[in-house]
């Protein structure tokens, strides 16, 4: 007997009782589906998080107080060793390391802003005026805070669109006096509407100069130091120039640490990595389960069908033609489940961001080749033992079965 004919007499007997391999396909569907469905969420977040990293700006380093250090344990930091970064620092940059665009010197905090009879509470921000070009964000009406108004201490706002919206609504804003925290602050500009990324309402922020921030803040460290270099090739090098400039500032001590965006995106890309292959995996065991119903419901059929084996074997059937055919089945079962579950998976993962927007999803061919290869895997592993059982039916006794 050959394959085609094989193939045809199996899939004549799938056909001969079509509610039961529906349902037996029903588990190989539910678990392609859940492999793609997951896998497309972990990939999505993978995507999201790295367009969102990589939007905060090119190249970026990150210069933060403390030294930051696995070696030895854990070791609380004592009090009072770590040294501040301070705006002579930032400058010390910007004049010395030349493999350096940008050194932005930051102070962070919170405050409270009024005008009139409105308030609210909000994030501050003091900057320099290359924060803009570091960080991605721009001015969208008026101006933004200028060297002068650093250099001055100048008591001048730039509002996000959120904080102007809630404050002034659609009334023109600049030129409008608001207080922050009990100083008042003149607005000279609203910037571009954002939104949010990383969990961050970049419209919920108001910036000033980096030393009237330190003022308002009653401080003169800096929350960090933003810096960027104009290639990744430099990032290394431009690393080497800030321990050096920086060390020497601080009295031959490294009592600072240094992130680099690539650094970030590698974190979170192996993080979430290993959460999509626990998703994978845990789908997975839905198309094991699958599996187990595909065997279950052909050993069912091996016992219904004694007879028929018994009359094929007799007529010239080999052992592995009867194999052949029960293998068949179980493979065909396991596949035509599989295409409708990548089928329904593809478009259920491609209907999510439509109806979910913080849910993000994406396909890929990987995942889907996985998914369909295992679903034929398991159909060949759970269809195996069935198929051996049927071939090795004595043809006297299964004549004899009623």
């Amino acid at each position: 007997m050959n394959f085609l004919e094989t193939f045809k007499v199996a899939l004549e007997a799938i056909l001969s009782n079509k509610m039961r391999s529906g349902l037996t396909m029903l588990g190989v569907i539910i678990g392609v589906l859940a492999v793609i469905l997951l896998v497309s969420i972990g990939e999505g977040a993978r995507v999201y998080i790295t367009k969102e990293l990589t939007g905060l700006g090119t190249n970026l380093l990150i210069i933060t107080p403390g030294k930051t250090t696995t070696s030895g344990g854990f070791h609380p930091p004592s009090a009072g060793t770590v040294r501040k970064l301070t705006y002579d620092d930032a400058q010390a940059l910007r004049r010395r390391a030349w493999l350096l665009t940008d050194a932005v010197p930051i102070v962070l905090g919170t405050g409270r802003i009024k005008f009139k009879n409105l308030g609210r509470d909000t994030m501050v921000i003091g900057t320099t005026p290359e924060f803009q070009r570091v960080r991605n964000l721009f001015i969208g009406i008026g101006n933004y805070v200028s060297q002068n108004d650093v250099d001055t201490k100048a008591k001048v706002a730039v509002l996000g669109t959120k904080v102007k919206e809630e404050l002034f609504g659609d009334q023109n804003a600049l030129g409008q006096v608001v207080m922050l925290s009990d100083a008042r602050y003149r607005v000279i500009g609203v910037m571009q509407k954002k939104g949010t990324s990383l969990g961050w309402d970049v419209d919920d922020v108001i910036f000033i100069p980096v030393t009237s921030g330190q003022e308002l803040f009653d401080t003169d460290s800096l929350f960090e130091i933003l810096a960027s270099t104009p290639r990744a090739e430099d990032v290394e090098r431009a690393i080497a120039q800030i321990k050096n400039i920086l060390i020497r500032r601080h009295a031959h001590k490294e009592d600072f640490s240094i992130q680099t965006q690539g650094a970030m995106l590698s974190t979170m890309d192996t993080i979430l990595g290993v959460l999509t292959a626990v998703l994978g995996g845990i789908a997975g065991i839905s198309l094991l389960v699958g599996g187990i119903g595909i065997m279950n419901i052909m050993l069912v059929s091996v016992r219904e069908r004694t007879r028929e084996i018994g009359i094929r074997k007799a007529i010239g059937a080999r052992n592995s033609d009867i194999m052949a055919q029960f293998l068949i089945e179980a493979i065909t079962l396991s596949g035509v489940g599989g295409v409708i579950g990548i089928i329904l998976g593809v478009g259920i993962a491609l209907l999510i961001p439509l109806f979910v927007t913080v849910l993000p999803t994406s396909v890929s061919l990987w995942s889907i080749a996985m998914a369909f290869s295992f679903s034929m895997a398991v159909g060949v592993f759970f269809g195996v033992y069935p198929a051996r059982k049927a071939s090795l039916q004595d043809p006297i006794t299964a004549l004899r079965y009623e």
